[in-house]
């Protein structure tokens, strides 16, 4: 085999892992998750689409992205809407007349905690149009721009955690995360032989503008935190932005149809945490009220 040039090591680097050249829209990319899957996809060369409800965050990473460089396009709109996702696919076939990418990033829990039997069916309907309709009038708009370019892609389901587990009082929510899990599997058989990968991934608690989850923890429990997941810590945006960059290059050229769980080893503990001296349990260990499962004393 004849020796690489390091420009050549470095063009195949580039060919592995980067994403020049590639387009991607993400919906929901202006904060938390979606940002921060915006901004790992730009860094590694892609022109990024961003889809955003909220004025203010579309400002936000309309200006990470230019301090970034590169050309990228942030469009304020509603998802949930028909005309809207058209309006975002046809800017982004105008901008740059390709897709290379989509994540479908959108989702919610929209309400507290509350019985399945005190729900009704507005409640369902709202959570139906934000974690699982979008996805699918998304989706089917940008099929055709994906395929127009016969050079294939990558669709990445933002899931949850919730969609692999049962979790009480959120049993519509998780229902229709599940679902999306049967859409990735159906939707890669599809479109495989387009050369388009179609994958999911379920992060566990993640710090987002959802959700603030140290901020729920009262301070005097903080460092019980590192006894509740393997990898002691709640998630971060940049876990699961670096799950959507192995699953948007060729790092997982052959990897589709399937769901990633990022979720520092909460599915492999199957309820088991650890206590304050390392050792671990899978029963809960009350000593006061309060005491979030501390060892025993004496």
């Amino acid at each position: 085999m004849t020796a690489m040039s390091t420009a050549q090591k470095d063009a195949a680097r580039r060919a592995l892992t980067g994403l020049d050249g590639k387009v991607a829209l993400i919906t929901g990319g202006g904060a938390g998750i979606g940002r921060g899957v915006a901004e790992a996809f730009a860094l590694l060369g892609a022109s990024v689409v961003v889809a955003e409800i909220d004025a203010g965050h579309a400002a936000a990473v309309r200006a990470a992205l230019a301090d970034l460089g590169g050309d990228h396009l942030v469009i304020e709109a509603d998802v949930t809407e028909k005309a809207d996702v058209e309006r975002v696919v046809e800017g982004a076939r105008a901008r740059f007349g390709r897709l290379d990418v989509l994540v479908n990033n959108v989702g919610h829990f929209l309400a507290p905690k509350t019985d399945f039997a005190d729900t009704d069916e507005a409640s369902w309907d709202a959570l139906y149009r934000i974690n699982l309709h979008h996805v699918f009038l998304v989706t089917r708009a940008a099929i055709p721009l994906m395929t127009a370019s016969g050079q294939g892609g990558s669709i990445i389901n933002i899931s949850t955690i919730e969609a692999l587990r049962g979790i009480p009082g959120m049993t519509a929510y998780s229902t229709f995360k599940a679902a999306l899990g049967g859409f990735t599997r159906s939707l890669a058989l599809e479109l495989g032989p387009k050369g388009i990968r179609v994958n999911a991934v379920a992060p566990e608690t993640t710090e987002s503008e959802q959700v603030r989850a140290l901020a729920a923890v009262p301070p005097e429990h903080h460092d019980q935190i590192p006894l509740w997941f393997p990898i002691g810590r709640f998630g971060q945006p940049s876990d699961t932005a670096g799950c959507a960059v192995f699953l948007a290059t060729e790092l997982s050229a052959w990897v589709t149809g399937t769901t990633i769980s990022v979720d520092g080893g909460a599915l492999a503990a199957g309820g088991y945490y650890r206590m304050a001296a390392g050792n671990w349990t899978h029963t809960p260990v009350i000593t006061h009220p309060g005491s979030m499962g501390q060892k025993p004393k004496g």
